[in-house]
């Protein structure tokens, strides 16, 4: 039985730290360089196993070296790959640049890989695993919405990483339990400014909504009442897979039942600790380190 089933994109990232984002024709020399798997759904699979639960990544990898690698480092992190699809196209990449206010830019390769067809996985192969919980991140449409219909029918609870506005997570917001959105998405799918007044209309799709703003925090509304909570302090180096941390830190703490304010808590100080350090992976913190920065902040 799994915790959390996480449906949808895997990348290997290539991440440099630079003292500026290069200009026009510009040179440079990186500070620092970090290889290893990534993506949303991948990510977040990972953060799940790190924090002491169970977790499975459905998604493509292909036969190439970056496939590879990713499935093997999957595997080290305990991650079940029973459900990755290989094949012949190629893996994805992400070329990632932190800056060192802590943001940073992605360019993300793969060339002619389509997605995944809807049946490219046997829904009997995922009610073997029993998931408690799946969260999607909208990269593999096609499949995704089968298996959340499935969900849905088995009453499994649902999680959308909604991280920017694309098919699959415009045909998943409405679709899914708890749908948690970037202020990015809010405001591209609502169309307005505030991301507060994007609470109701996206309310008016999903049971509950949660928006995740940065140093900010987080807004929220579900069960008719609205909510903020304040962003963890840290010292931002690279908020690469902040959001991937918290979406697996989210999905975990819905599976185990915990409360609505342990639940926030738990998503926030992961999703916070994986700013500190550089790189995805390598930054998603362990059930030790997001306890412990709770506990300083009580």
């Amino acid at each position: 039985m799994l915790d959390v089933l996480c449906v949808g994109h895997a990348s290997f990232d290539i991440t440099m730290s630079a003292s500026h984002h290069p200009g026009s024709d510009e040179k440079m020399l990186a500070d620092a360089l970090m290889l290893g798997g990534g993506g949303p759904a991948a990510n977040a699979a990972v953060q799940v196993t790190r924090l002491g639960g169970s977790a499975g990544f459905c998604g493509y990898l292909g036969h190439d070296i970056f496939g590879e690698e990713h499935v093997d480092e999957l595997t080290h992190e305990g991650v079940d790959t029973g459900l990755v699809v290989r094949g012949g196209h190629t893996s994805p990449v992400s070329q990632i640049l932190a800056k060192p206010d802590g943001s940073r830019s992605v360019v993300n390769f793969k060339g002619d890989t389509p997605w995944l067809p809807a049946d490219a996985v046997e829904l009997r192969r995922i009610e073997a695993l029993a998931p408690s919980v799946i969260l999607f991140d909208g990269h593999e449409p096609l499949l995704s919405e089968v298996i959340c219909n499935w969900a849905r029918e088995n009453n499994i609870a649902t999680v959308l990483d909604a991280g920017s506005l694309h098919r699959g997570t415009r045909e998943l917001a409405a679709q899914v339990d708890f749908l948690v959105a970037s202020e990015k998405f809010a405001r591209q799918y609502c169309d307005l400014d505030d991301p507060e007044a994007c609470l109701v209309p996206l309310a008016a799709m999903a049971a509950t909504v949660v928006i995740t703003l940065g140093e900010r925090g987080l807004i929220w509304n579900g069960e008719g009442k609205t909510g903020h909570l304040p962003a963890y302090p840290v010292e931002p180096v690279d908020s690469t897979g902040a959001g991937d941390s918290f979406h697996g830190a989210f999905a975990l703490a819905v599976a185990r039942d915990m409360t609505w304010d342990d639940t926030l808590r738990f998503a926030s100080a992961a999703g916070a600790l994986t700013c500190s350090r550089l790189g995805a992976r390598a930054a998603l913190p362990d059930g030790e380190q997001v306890r412990n920065l709770i506990g300083s902040a009580s």
